[in-house]
């Protein structure tokens, strides 16, 4: 449910910013995943954003020798968004205290202009929320390609920004 009411607010905030771009008809090179831990179910929950039009194009790319991707349909098709989400999901890279981990994976949905790919892990009961993370999506297609990512949400928000090649950078989670 927070995660919901949290997805709303993201896309009302960052509406202009799709819009914007699917009118203009060319790739924006951009992504934004936010990590926020979520005292009442005790799960830290990732959200990336993608907008359409640029995972539509990576999927031109990438459709050459990969046999998941059947059609570059991003929403018309939902195994070409499910193909997108997997490949999302492998290109970051998360680890909690130390630890890697491999989050859960939740779904997906188009709101507006943007992809949405949710995951989430379980937060540990107690003590700091160390994260060491690397946003590599469509690094591999486009060279100027940013991705951005935030820890936490509200008011208290730090932003890691990556490009191709980026190393890990590491932050603290708010609980």
């Amino acid at each position: 449910m927070i995660l919901r009411r949290w997805l709303v607010l993201l896309a009302l905030v960052l509406a202009p910013l799709a819009g914007a771009g699917t009118a203009l008809g060319h790739q924006q090179k951009i992504t934004i995943s936010t990590i926020a831990h979520n005292p009442r179910t005790g799960m830290i929950e990732i959200i990336h954003q993608v907008p359409v039009h640029d995972a539509e194009h990576a999927l031109v790319v990438q459709r050459t020798g990969n046999a998941d991707i059947h059609t570059p349909d991003i929403i018309g098709s939902e195994d070409s968004r499910e193909a997108f989400a997997r490949y999302v999901t492998r290109r970051f890279l998360f680890q909690l205290n130390g630890a890697i981990i491999t989050p859960d994976y939740v779904g997906s949905e188009i709101v507006g202009g943007s992809l949405f790919v949710y995951q989430e892990t379980p937060a540990p009961a107690e003590g700091a929320l160390r994260l060491r993370v690397n946003s590599q999506i469509l690094t591999d297609v486009w060279a100027r390609q940013e991705n951005r990512v935030n820890l936490g949400n509200g008011t208290s928000v730090d932003t890691l920004i990556f490009h191709g090649g980026d190393a890990p950078a590491e932050g603290d989670l708010p609980r």
